[in-house]
């Protein structure tokens, strides 16, 4: 298969070095003297330094060539280029199906990807989202990765799950696109406030409750939104949650353990040097929940760190001291 992914950063480079020893796969950015290193040296300098990437995968600056000859196009921009990237495949004359493997909501809109799919492309598009507990250094390496692909065309998930899958990752088809989409954009929440629990050293307790009540907030967005119960069970809920709240290469975790050791989140976000899709979705999902009626207070609780200046350690009292209700 021809696959185009688009998006140099991290993900892409590991999905894209990953699928090129089973397809013809090429990998645009936007940086052309990054891809020009790159398809020099086989390395993603910048994001993924220890990876030598195949000497099969191509590498293209040109939008439009880039994705000219796909059968299928991957996009792994960050969320708030979503939009954008959307908005320049639907000028194309004919576009053939796409996964997208961003993690969170638009920023200012508070949109899911599979909104922004539906307003920027013709209603005959064929998409879907794949997610799921996922480093990408991980991947890039070779180790075993399974993974979720959902969309709500029955014709699509299921081929292209067997597709993409092989002898280090595997690909579960799945239709729920929303549960899909809100565990994956959630667990990113959940791992800043993982981070700042062990930052703290409250200790194993402290985490094992964090989590567990963070995915009973994941769920209670998901089911609100139309998303399946079960789906936060899965590798899209509980798994990816577990994986991000508890490694440390994650970027959210990595924000959270910062923010508890007292640095300002600016200089955090310049340090890390990617994405960290939690900052910006702990504010959009705060909204949502307020909006929608949803008890989210884990999530309330992160963003007042965030953006209102609230000491880590008073944030953990007004958690622990809440009013005493059922579990369920």
């Amino acid at each position: 298969m021809r696959l185009a992914v688009l998006g140099a950063g991290a993900w892409g480079t590991a999905l894209a070095a990953h699928w090129a020893g089973a397809h013809d796969v090429v990998l645009w950015g936007r940086n052309a003297a990054e891809l020009d290193t790159m398809r020099t040296h086989h390395v993603n300098a910048r994001y993924l330094p220890e990876c030598p990437l195949p000497a099969a995968l191509a590498f293209e600056a040109d939008f439009d060539v880039a994705a000219d000859a796909a059968e299928l196009i991957v996009v792994s921009v960050p969320t708030h280029a979503l939009r954008a990237t959307l908005a320049a495949l639907a000028r194309r004359p004919a576009l053939p199906p796409l996964i997208w493997v961003c993690k969170g909501f638009e920023p200012g809109s508070g949109k899911l990807p599979h909104q922004l799919v539906a307003e920027c492309l013709p209603p005959d598009a064929r998409a879907g989202v794949l997610s799921g507990p996922s480093f990408a250094l991980e991947v890039a390496r070779g180790c075993p990765t399974v993974l979720t692909l959902a969309s709500t065309d029955p014709t699509l998930a299921q081929p292209l799950a067997e597709a993409l899958s092989g002898q280090r990752m595997r690909i579960y088809a799945h239709d729920d696109v929303v549960g899909v989409e809100i565990g994956g954009a959630l667990k990113n929440v959940m791992a800043i406030a993982a981070g700042i629990c062990d930052g703290l050293a409250l200790g194993h307790n402290a985490r094992a409750a964090l989590v567990t009540r963070g995915l009973a907030e994941m769920t209670r967005l998901g089911i609100c939104l139309g998303g399946h119960a079960e789906t936060f069970m899965g590798l899209s809920g509980l798994g990816d949650l577990i994986l991000t709240t508890t490694g440390d290469l994650s970027r959210n975790r990595q924000v959270g353990l910062r923010l508890a050791h007292g640095q300002p989140l600016d200089a955090i976000l310049a340090e890390l040097g990617h994405v960290a899709e939690g900052v910006p979705t702990a504010r959009e999902v705060d909204a949502l929940a307020i909006r929608l009626g949803v008890d989210m207070p884990i999530t309330q609780t992160v963003c007042r760190i965030l953006y209102d200046g609230l000491p880590a350690p008073q944030a953990v009292d007004t958690l622990l001291n809440r009013d005493i209700r059922t579990e369920f």
